[in-house]
């Protein structure tokens, strides 16, 4: 698994990824999310909590903003992941980073490609984490496993990536994310 994930080349992407040009103005507010397998493959993601303000009730990486304190978008996600899902930076082994992600929301998100180390008991964060999950790796990194949806945001028809496992519907940022590991997986070039 580890050479698989270290493999492959893909490039940036963005939410306005089959949906024109990212807009004028639209802020960079930096943020790292965390794409960590445990040791039997299955990587950790989260479903946000119903009310929080940036994607309320989607399924996502652990990760968030980098705040001041941190050094830079890898140690935000360590944070974060600790915050969030109580994984103990000190059992993280980073692997890398993968090419940033824009999110319609205004994030310059960085996804930091990483191993659990040992056993990882989730612990979420209540008021920001409703469930603590796990999918496999074979879910994760098929390309196949990715379609293109479509709905009306905001009066316009966009279209977005969207994974489903089981009761869980990742798409969006998340789902880009993941496919673009899928690509790199894969030894293909994402666009």
């Amino acid at each position: 698994m580890l050479a698989a994930l270290r493999a492959g080349v893909t490039g940036p992407s963005s939410d306005f990824d089959g949906n024109g040009p990212l807009p004028d103005g639209l802020g960079a507010r930096r943020a790292g999310v965390l794409v960590a397998f445990l040791p039997d493959g299955r990587l950790i993601l989260t479903k946000r909590a119903s009310g929080l303000r940036h994607h309320p009730g989607q399924i996502a990486l652990p990760g968030g903003k980098v705040d001041p304190a941190d050094a830079d978008e890898v140690a935000a996600a360590l944070r974060e992941a600790h915050e969030e899902v109580g994984l103990p930076p000190v059992q993280v082994e980073v692997l890398g980073t993968m090419p940033g992600h824009r999110t319609v929301t205004g994030f310059a998100m960085t996804p930091v490609l990483a191993l659990v180390r040992g056993d990882f008991t989730p612990v979420p964060e209540r008021g920001e984490v409703d469930e603590v999950f796990a999918v496999p790796f074979a879910h994760v990194c098929d390309p196949a496993r990715y379609r293109v949806e479509r709905r009306l945001w905001r009066g316009e028809s966009r279209s977005y990536l969207v994974a489903p496992f089981g009761p869980y519907y990742i798409w969006g940022a998340t789902a880009r994310v993941l496919h673009s590991l899928a690509l790199r997986v894969a030894g293909q070039v994402a666009g």
